[in-house]
């Protein structure tokens, strides 16, 4: 009985003290993807000898300007969500080198 007590602190004290546990990182919602806008149909007239009528020409023309607009907040978002997934990134690397270090 002595033996097993003995044998079992020997071994406590070769591997060293305990570690905490590896926790791995939370999986980033893919809700939080931005979605990228669709761009605006080109008129069949644009490619036409005689061009595309005012109306059209200034409907086209407004469809473009709301797609910059929606270009630039889904590229604002986009840069945020990149972020979040480098974060991961970096913490599931962390994680890794824990359970690693476990092991020796």
């Amino acid at each position: 009985m002595r033996t097993s007590v003995i044998v079992w602190s020997a071994l406590a004290l070769a591997t060293g003290p305990a570690q905490a546990a590896c926790a791995p990182p939370p999986v980033p919602a893919s809700e939080g993807k931005p979605v990228k806008p669709a761009a605006p149909a080109k008129p069949a007239c644009l490619d036409a000898k005689g061009g595309c009528p005012g109306w059209e020409a200034y409907s086209y023309n407004d469809a473009v300007k709301a797609y910059n607009e929606q270009a630039k907040a889904y590229q604002a978002r986009a840069n945020a969500y990149m972020q979040t997934l480098n974060a991961y990134v970096k913490a599931s690397s962390d994680y890794a080198q824990c359970e690693a270090k476990s092991l020796q």
